[in-house]
C-alpha cells in the first residue's frame, strides 16, 4: 500500500499544514495577520524560495514546495469559500442598507482608481489592454487583511469601519465581472468594450438563473435538512450548495466563485445564515490559508532584487494613488477627512483578487511572465504594508479630530451650578434620560464628544456641550466637584470604563449610573465603582416581560412591582460576581445605590 502513496503530494501538504499548525499561532502570539504569514511563508517555502536550492540541498524536499500544482486545486476552492463568505456577509438587506456607500462610494473608488493606475501603466508602456486589466486589478484592496485589522482593533462600527466595509463589498462585487471580463479579452481578440458588455451580459443571465433556482429551493432543502437534527447532513448540504453552485456557474462559462458568491447572497437573508457561518468556520480559515500560501508561491523575488528601486517605485506610487483617489471619493460624499484619510490608508494596498487576477491575466497571455511575476510581487509587498498603513491611518485620523476647530461656543459650560446631574452622552439612551430628568425639574446638563452632533443639537435647543468626558480638568468645569449624579449614557466600552475612572478619582461618594454592554460589562463597572450599572440584553428582556404581563391582564402595578424586584436580584447577582472575581468594589460599596432606573 505504501507503494501507491505519492510522497511528494503528501510532502507539500504537510508544508502547508505545518504552517497553519505552527506558524501562524506562532505569529498570533505577536499580533501578526495570518494573512501575511501564509504569503510570507508560501514565498520562503515556495518554489521561487528555498524550493528553488532542492536539487543541491535534496533535504529540503521535506521542508519546501517545488510544484505549485500540488496544492493549487485545494487553493481555488478557497477562493470559493472565501467568496461565498463575502456574499453571506454582505445579504440584499445590508447592501439596500450601505447603498449610498456601496454604489456611491464604492463605484467612484473602483473606477477611478482604475483609470489612474491604467492611465500610469499606460505611460509607463504596457499596451492598452495590459494596462487596462493590471489597473482593474490593482485598483482592488484587501477584504481578508482590512476586516481583520478592523475587528481585532473593534473598529468596525468606526465612520472608517463602515466606510472601508462599504468600499471593499463594492470591490468584491465588481471583482466578478472584471475576472469574467479579464476571462474573455483573453480567449480572442475583439472589441474591450464588447467584451465587457457580452461578460456583463453573460453574467446577468446566470446571475438570475442562479437566483431564482435560489430562491425556490434553497430554503426548503435548509428546513428539511435542519429537520433531521443532524450536523453531519448539514455540513453535507452546505458543501453541496456551495460546490454545486459553483460547479453550475463554470458549467456555462463563468467562475466557480461567482455561484459561490450568489449563493451565499441568497443564504445570507435565511434564518439559517449564523448556524453556515458558524459550520464553515472550522475549515474555511484553512482554506483560505492554503489559497494565500499558494499565492505567495507565486511571488518571484528576483525581479525586485534585479531593480529595487523601482520596486520601491511601483508600491509607492501604487499606495499614494489610490489613497489620493480614495480620499477625494470619500470627500465627494461628505465624510469628514479624518475618516476619509483612515479608510484610503486601508484601502491603498492591493489585494487578494488582484494576485488572483493578475495570475490569471499572465496564464492567458495579456501579460508576460515578467511583467505578472513583478505585478504580483508588488502586490504582495504593498499587502504586507496593510497593518502599517492601518496604524498611520488610525493615528493621524485621531490627530486631526483633535485639532478640530471647535466653536467655543459649544464648549461654554455654565458656571456656579450645584446639584445638577451630568448625562454623559447625547444620543438616543441620552437625549431620553435628558428629558426624564426635564419632566421631573432636576437641574442637568449633557456632554458629548462629536461636535457635530452637539452643534446641530444646540440648534434643536438642547443643553448639551462639547468635550472629552474622560479628561479631568473638563469634568471639573463640568462642575463633578458639585454635582449630585453622573448618568453615562455611550456605548463604547473602553470609553465607559476611562469615564467611570475619571469620576470615581475626582468623586468616590458621587451617584454613577453607568449603560452596560452585557452582564459581564455590567459586573465588572461595579468592580471599578459605579453606583448601578444597566445591562442593554438585561434591561430589553425586563421590557419585554413586563409588556406581556400587562398584556396578559395582570395588573400593572404588580407587574411594575415584580419587574423592580428581578431588577434588584439581577444588581445583587452581578455584584456578587464582580466580588467573586476578586476584584475590589471598596469605591463601589461606598457610593449610594439607586433603587430605580433613570432610562
Amino acid at each position: 500500500m505504501s507503494a501507491s502513496i505519492d510522497f511528494p503530494i503528501y510532502a507539500d501538504a504537510l508544508v502547508v499544514l505545518g504552517t497553519a499548525g505552527v506558524v501562524v499561532p506562532i505569529g498570533h502570539r505577536f499580533k501578526i495577520s495570518p494573512v501575511i504569514l501564509y504569503l510570507a511563508m508560501g514565498a520562503l517555502l515556495g518554489p521561487f524560495g528555498l524550493g528553488a536550492f532542492v536539487p543541491k540541498l535534496p533535504f529540503l524536499q521535506w521542508v519546501t514546495i517545488t510544484d505549485a500544482h500540488h496544492v493549487e486545486g485545494i487553493a481555488d476552492l478557497g477562493v470559493v469559500f472565501l467568496l461565498f463568505l463575502i456574499g453571506l456577509e454582505m445579504s440584499f438587506q445590508r447592501l439596500r442598507t450601505l447603498r449610498k456607500l456601496v454604489l456611491g462610494l464604492g463605484s467612484v473608488q473602483v473606477l477611478g482608481g482604475w483609470v489612474a493606475i491604467a492611465g500610469a501603466l499606460a505611460l509607463m508602456g504596457l499596451t492598452v489592454r495590459a494596462a487596462l486589466v493590471l489597473g482593474s486589478f490593482l485598483s482592488l484592496s484587501s477584504t481578508a487583511i482590512a476586516l481583520e485589522v478592523l475587528a481585532r482593533q473593534g473598529r468596525m462600527k468606526t465612520a472608517a469601519g463602515r466606510a472601508s466595509f462599504a468600499v471593499l463589498m463594492a470591490q468584491d462585487i465588481a471583482a466578478i465581472p472584471i475576472l469574467m471580463f479579464v476571462s474573455l479579452i483573453g480567449a480572442g481578440g475583439g472589441s474591450v468594450w464588447v467584451n465587457l458588455t457580452l461578460a456583463v451580459a453573460q453574467a446577468a443571465l446566470v446571475l438570475a438563473a442562479i437566483t431564482v433556482a435560489g430562491r425556490l429551493a434553497l430554503r426548503p432543502l435548509f428546513r428539511i435538512v435542519a429537520g433531521t437534527q443532524s450536523r453531519e447532513l448539514f455540513v453535507a448540504a452546505l458543501l453541496f450548495i456551495i460546490v454545486g453552485t459553483g460547479v453550475a456557474a463554470a458549467s456555462a462559462g463563468l467562475s466557480m466563485a461567482l455561484g459561490a458568491f450568489v449563493a451565499g447572497l441568497l443564504l445570507a437573508d435565511t434564518e439559517y445564515r449564523r448556524a453556515i457561518h458558524a459550520t464553515i468556520a472550522p475549515f474555511q480559515g484553512l482554506l483560505l490559508g492554503i489559497f494565500f500560501f499558494t499565492v505567495g508561491m507565486n511571488i518571484d523575488p528576483r525581479p525586485l532584487i534585479q531593480a529595487p528601486l523601482l520596486a520601491v517605485g511601483c508600491v509607492l506610487g501604487l499606495i499614494a494613488a489610490k489613497v489620493a483617489i480614495t480620499t477625494l471619493s470619500a470627500r465627494l460624499f461628505h465624510l469628514p477627512w479624518a475618516t476619509a484619510l483612515e479608510t484610503a490608508l486601508l484601502l491603498g494596498p492591493a489585494g487578494e483578487f488582484s494576485m488572483v487576477g493578475i495570475g490569471l491575466a499572465g496564464a492567458l497571455g495579456i501579460v508576460t511572465p515578467a511583467i505578472a511575476g513583478f505585478a504580483t510581487a508588488i502586490a504582495a509587498l504593498s499587502m504586507a504594508l496593510l497593518p502599517l498603513l492601518a496604524l498611520v491611518g488610525r493615528r493621524l485620523g485621531a490627530r486631526m479630530e483633535v485639532r478640530r476647530v471647535i466653536d467655543p461656543e459649544l464648549s461654554a459650560i455654565p458656571q456656579g451650578q450645584s446639584g445638577h446631574a451630568i448625562v454623559v452622552g447625547h444620543g438616543r439612551v441620552g437625549r431620553v434620560v435628558c428629558a426624564m430628568l426635564t419632566r421631573h425639574n432636576r437641574a442637568h446638563i449633557a456632554i458629548d464628544s462629536d461636535a457635530d452632533a452637539v452643534s446641530l443639537d444646540r440648534k434643536r435647543g438642547a443643553r448639551v456641550y462639547y468635550g472629552n468626558a474622560t479628561d479631568p480638568g473638563f469634568l471639573r468645569a463640568c462642575g463633578v466637584m458639585e454635582a449630585a449624579a453622573v448618568i453615562v449614557t455611550i456605548h463604547t466600552r473602553q470609553q465607559i470604563d476611562e469615564i467611570v475612572a475619571a469620576v470615581r478619582e475626582l468623586r468616590p461618594d458621587i451617584l454613577l449610573v453607568s449603560r452596560a454592554r452585557d452582564e459581564a460589562h455590567a459586573s465588572h463597572l461595579y468592580a471599578i465603582g459605579v453606583s448601578d450599572a444597566v445591562p442593554e440584553t438585561l434591561e430589553a428582556s425586563l421590557q419585554l416581560s413586563e409588556a406581556v404581563l400587562v398584556g396578559l391582564g395582570i395588573p400593572t402595578g404588580f407587574v411594575i412591582a415584580s419587574i423592580h424586584e428581578k431588577r434588584d436580584e439581577f444588581r445583587h447577582a452581578l455584584q456578587e460576581a464582580a466580588r467573586a472575581a476578586g476584584i475590589s468594589e471598596t469605591r463601589a460599596l461606598r457610593a449610594p445605590s439607586t433603587r430605580g432606573r433613570t432610562t
